[in-house]
């Protein structure tokens, strides 16, 4: 099953890194933000991938160009000529699409410039690329195709450390509450798509305002609740975070290591 990553956007709310490089490409430990998703969506299976470009396209390139195995797998150098030996590899097994999708382009204006990329597949995976779960992919799948709709989402809490302010008319604050103990939920940026979605989506609409709107009313999406980890890493704090947990052996989105 083929995987769409939007990875084309400028990253506004990580300044600190999208200044030099685009966010996909921010580090989480050893490899950048999106070699980790790529990796989660192999372990299931899914190693052939569709990179919509924008800002930062050239980085991205070159960053699987000169891509180095010996970064995140062991390896024995030995002999003169210093041949390296890889217990295991990363990506040799993965097909990787790169398409210029424009830098100021929207997610549905995307989808729609490698439509012809996806003419043969009844259902396909998408995501955002600023975000890591540890998403039973399998069981999300199996959801989908049993509900027989033509596109779902994953909706998460929200994990922040805000709070929702409910007030009357007069401004007299009723309720205070942390938003993740609210029944707000967000798009996760998972998706599943079958290719259906192409009657819904025009050219220069947004995916999930007039698209996903026109499915709502014919009951065709699914908002899939997961209550399991979810990050994104739309702030350097949100960096932060993530390399912590790597650092302490403990990143949950990490499924290929289980």
């Amino acid at each position: 099953m083929k995987v769409v990553l939007f990875c084309g956007g400028l990253g506004m709310r990580l300044r600190e890194y999208s200044d030099r490089i685009p966010k996909p490409l921010a580090e989480i430990g050893a490899r950048p933000l999106m070699w980790h998703l790529m990796k989660y969506y192999a372990h299931y299976g899914h190693k052939d991938f569709i990179l919509c470009l924008g800002y930062g396209a050239t980085a991205i390139k070159k960053y699987f160009l000169n891509y180095d195995e010996s970064v995140s797998n062991d390896f024995v150098l030995g002999g003169p000529s210093g041949k390296v030996e890889f217990f295991q590899k990363d990506i040799e097994d993965w097909r990787i699409t790169f398409v210029d999708t424009g830098t100021q382009s929207s997610i549905g204006e995307r989808l729609l410039r490698v439509r012809h990329l996806l003419k043969d597949e009844k259902v396909f995976l998408a995501n955002y690329a600023d975000g890591l779960s540890d998403l039973d992919l399998d069981a999300y799948l199996e959801s989908f195709v049993q509900r027989d709709k033509i596109a779902s989402f994953v909706s998460v809490k929200v994990p922040q450390t805000f709070h929702l302010v409910h007030s009357d008319a007069e401004g007299h604050a009723t309720k205070i509450e942390h938003v993740s103990d609210s029944t707000v939920r967000i798009n996760g940026g998972f998706f599943a798509l079958k290719q259906q979605i192409f009657d819904y989506l025009n050219s220069g609409e947004e995916l999930v305002v007039e698209a996903f709107s026109r499915l709502i009313e014919r009951r065709q999406l699914i908002a899939y609740q997961y209550e399991g980890f979810w990050q994104s890493m739309d702030t350097f704090k949100d960096k932060i975070q993530l390399d912590e947990l790597v650092s302490r052996g403990r990143a949950p989105w990490q499924v290929w290591l289980v």
